[in-house]
């Protein structure tokens, strides 16, 4: 059912009305909260906003661990008519202080074990910044603190709460669709941090189009969360659109390490899960490859199709065990998915299911289902999403992906310039990506615009296919593939135990093997004239991709 408005208040009380008794968001094994439960929790945050003197438009700060208590801070500030700022908690304080005095934050709210860090980047703001003198709240026990840590008072009294479920819940701030609902702060691959502004509308319409894609969720399904609530994939697939479709969401208390998950995946057994890309390929080349090829049998069984085939059925049925046994979708986006992987994913009958997009684009521009699915592509793009190839020959040669629609951002927060550079005078969205696309709409990922490489006669180089092959060595922890002097060259970080484990030593021998396999495999403009030893593992963002800006410029000036 889709709400009358687009707006996040509007999807908040369809989902209290049509499933109010269906539990809502827990932590594994752990009851949790009823959508009911959930939303007079709201109201209590909003009663302390109100009592603050928050208005509308205000900015308030998101810092915290992913839990249920994160979720009711969200609505709580966007169904109020103000505007979320979520933090992811791998940002440096002073990123944090740049962030908060640019958003003009009113107020935050924070975990107990960032609080330090909260504090640390309030006390570097500029003094002149209302940030200095920003109130705070405490989400793990949604009550306001002081500038010390110390708890002050609590929103409200469980047993008060738990006796008004039955009465209707008020939310009394008027919400538009165009009211700005949360700004998204990016540490991207390229350079400094960037507000991303959306809507009410671009949230919610997102929300809404990933039920026009085939699925089989029902109220009262399970989902595990593992990744950042604070980056738009997660908050939007992960949270607001099981909101939407009745569904339960599942924390866990700490980083997703196997000891933690392994629990919570037999304890919650999950229909959905998210994930980037990684996780998937270390459990590959970790765990399923090093067994399929553990014997000598074994792995001339596997180089043969009908032997690898069954071979792979039967390491799809476990790998679904692993996962819970009730897996419907295993939904990966945020990068591209290795081929090799992929392959072997669909070849197991593993319950793959795929995305792109961006934090501008709230996030989902493209998705598909296992039952609808194409090889190496992303999906089709969602109802109402238009997406086109600027390139003459769309379906075979890659050009940038431009996008329209209403889950688009309306630009970036206080960056006027920014925003204009962003779209064409036709209001088509510049991505930075490059892509194809099919004669059936099926959208294919070639890789970032800024890391293309133009080759000796004019040809394209991306850097990210080669990346793919490097990756495709079990030794290779982390690649990188730039210009260098006209020659294009690879950085790569080996993983030195599993060298020396499998005798592969010295490190320059096995680089120069590596530069030969895989220039066996490329087309002659595109070969590696070196691969450089990278000692040290790469820089990265938040949200664990290379710093790519680093190395490009180092290597620029080399």
């Amino acid at each position: 059912m889709i709400p009358e408005r687009l707006t996040l208040k509007e999807l908040l009380k369809q989902s209290i009305s049509q499933y109010g008794q269906l539990p809502f968001a827990a932590f594994a094994g752990e009851k949790g909260y009823s959508y009911t439960q959930y939303a007079l929790r709201i109201a209590a945050v909003q009663r302390f906003f109100a009592a603050k003197g928050v208005t509308k438009g205000d900015r308030i700060a998101i810092l915290g661990e992913n839990s249920p208590e994160w979720g009711i801070c969200y609505l709580a500030v966007t169904t109020f008519g103000a505007v979320a700022v979520p933090l992811l908690t791998d940002f440096q304080s002073s990123e944090i202080s740049s962030i908060l005095e640019h958003a003009q934050i009113q107020g935050i709210c924070v975990s107990q074990q960032l609080e330090t860090k909260a504090s640390r980047a309030l006390q570097k703001s500029n003094p002149n910044s209302q940030a200095e003198e920003c109130w705070r709240l405490r989400i793990d026990v949604l009550s306001e603190i002081d500038g010390q840590g110390s708890i002050v008072s609590s929103l409200y009294n469980e047993a008060e709460v738990d006796a008004s479920a039955d009465k209707e819940i008020e939310f009394p701030r008027t919400v538009q669709e165009e009211d700005p609902a949360v700004i998204i702060y990016t540490s991207g691959t390229t350079g400094a941090p960037k507000g991303v502004s959306l809507s009410h509308r671009n949230i919610t319409h997102n929300v809404v189009s990933t039920s026009y894609i085939p699925v089989k969720l029902r109220p009262g399904d399970r989902l595990l969360s593992i990744l950042p609530l604070a980056h738009t994939y997660e908050c939007t697939i992960g949270f607001l659109a099981p909101l939407l479709l009745g569904c339960c969401v599942y924390y866990l208390h700490s980083l997703p390490a196997p000891t933690v998950l392994m629990p919570a995946l037999k304890s919650v057994q999950p229909h959905v899960i998210l994930s980037v890309p990684l996780l998937m390929e270390k459990l590959y080349r970790k765990m399923v490859l090093p067994k399929l090829e553990s014997s000598a049998a074994l792995k001339v069984l596997h180089r043969f199709p009908p032997g690898r085939r069954l071979m792979h059925l039967m390491v799809g049925y476990k790998l679904r065990r692993i996962f819970g046994g009730k897996l419907k979708y295993f939904i990966v986006g945020g990068a591209s998915l290795s081929p090799e992987v992929e392959h072997f994913l669909r070849e197991a009958r593993f319950p793959l299911a795929k995305g792109y997009g961006l934090t501008e684009t709230s996030p989902l521009i493209a998705g598909c289902t296992p039952a609808y699915d194409r090889l190496y592509s992303v999906g089709t793009p969602l109802q109402g999403i238009s997406v086109i190839i600027d390139s003459p020959d769309p379906e075979h040669q890659p050009g940038e992906i431009l996008v329209k629609g209403p889950s688009v951002t309306p630009g970036y927060y206080r960056e006027q310039e920014r925003t204009d550079e962003a779209f064409d005078r036709e209001e088509w969205f510049h991505t930075g990506d490059l892509g194809t696309m099919d004669r059936d709409g099926y959208l294919y990922i070639n890789g970032r615009l800024k890391n293309l490489i133009v080759g000796p006669s004019g040809e394209n180089i991306y850097p990210e296919e080669i990346e793919t092959l490097l990756y495709e060595d079990e030794a290779v922890l982390e690649a990188l593939v730039l210009e260098q002097q006209g020659r294009v060259i690879a950085l790569v970080h080996p993983d030195y135990e599993l060298l020396k484990e499998k005798g592969r030593e010295p490190v320059d021998e096995f680089l120069q093997q590596l530069r030969k396999t895989v220039n066996s495999r490329l087309p002659a403009f595109s070969r590696l004239a070196e691969i450089q030893e990278q000692k040290e593992a790469f820089e990265k963002t938040p949200t664990n991709k290379i710093k790519r800006y680093i190395y490009t410029s180092a290597s620029e000036e080399t």
